[in-house]
């Protein structure tokens, strides 16, 4: 379970919670990538996890990720801390059933940097890369946009971030991130 106490998560207007509220984002923009999840198994794992009244459907869900600062349309929602830890609920339960497809793209990326290769030649790697891609370019506002080489290290920085989230206390490791890479 997340720890409840964030004190300094109760001012919306802090820049912390804007970094919270894209990482979030972030997270579930590379399950997707890797592993092709979208909206209705995010409502399911909402519905499973007793959710449904912060998560209830595609339109709340959509707002919720549209509160990233980095997402066009920035903004149109903020998010609170139950909301928050709604979704790294989520992200988390998400990540544990996706373990297997997590391990796989982590030990193509061992491999490929001990051989020193590029990760986007590895099968899974590749399309993950040009998925993350893709869907970064789409959603991403053009202020925020990357150059290629920054967005292929954010995606395989979120891939190993993935690993930790997916174990049994990840809710808790992404909670602890939220907060340490927001200040």
């Amino acid at each position: 379970m997340i720890p409840h106490s964030a004190a300094s998560f109760d001012n919306p207007d802090l820049p912390q919670l804007q970094a919270i509220k894209a990482h979030l984002d972030l997270v579930l923009l590379a399950l997707e990538a890797l592993t092709g999840i979208g909206s209705d198994e995010m409502l399911a794992v909402s519905e499973k996890l007793g959710l449904e009244e912060i998560l209830s459907d595609r339109i709340t869900l959509w707002r919720l990720r549209q509160a990233s600062p980095l997402r066009k349309g920035k903004g149109r929602k903020k998010l609170d801390v139950d909301e928050a830890r709604a979704m790294t609920l989520i992200s988390c339960t998400l990540a544990s059933q996706q373990q297997f497809a997590i391990r796989n793209a982590v030990a193509q990326l061992e491999k490929c940097t001990a051989l020193k290769r590029p990760p986007y030649r590895e099968p899974i790697l590749g399309d993950y890369l040009d998925r993350f891609n893709t869907l970064y370019q789409e959603r991403m506002a053009e202020e925020d946009q990357a150059q290629p080489d920054a967005i292929q290290r954010l995606a395989l920085k979120l891939l190993i971030d993935l690993l930790f989230y997916s174990s049994q206390i990840g809710s808790r490791r992404l909670w602890v991130a939220l907060f340490e890479r927001s200040q």
